[in-house]
């Protein structure tokens, strides 16, 4: 490998971004905090799996990777979605006491979909 895969890159931001979120809203939140790691084991993962098949069964034309080297304006576009995660982290901090349930859970799906094109980068590279 003689360069950084950029999609990879994201979907590790996004990762530790959703890791800064889950561990603010374990600590802030009024929810139990194994629930919010279960929260994003479950759609994470089923964003990952599930989302091809529903692809396939609507008839929807196959996405390309996030971030392609053809338009580099998609980096800068990419680059949100580890940005509104680390953001929405914040909120837990300023408004404690509420359970965060729901921000885990769209937090998980951009994490799934960051994922989901970092794999879909490596299929085409290999």
């Amino acid at each position: 490998m003689n360069r950084l895969e950029p999609n990879l890159l994201l979907a590790v931001t996004t990762g530790f971004a959703l890791v800064l979120l889950t561990l603010t809203v374990s600590v802030y939140g009024a929810g139990e905090p194994v629930r919010n790691l279960v929260l994003v084991v479950i759609c994470a993962s089923g964003f990952i799996l599930l989302n091809p098949i529903l692809q396939r069964m609507m008839k929807v034309a196959p996405r390309p990777p996030m971030i392609h080297p053809d338009a580099p304006g998609t980096a800068a576009w990419a680059a949100l979605f580890p940005m509104m995660i680390i953001a929405s982290a914040a909120v837990p901090v300023f408004w404690p006491g509420r359970d965060y349930g729901l921000l885990v859970i769209i937090a998980s799906i951009w994490f799934g979909l960051t994922a989901e094109s970092a794999m879909k980068a490596r299929r085409q590279d290999g």
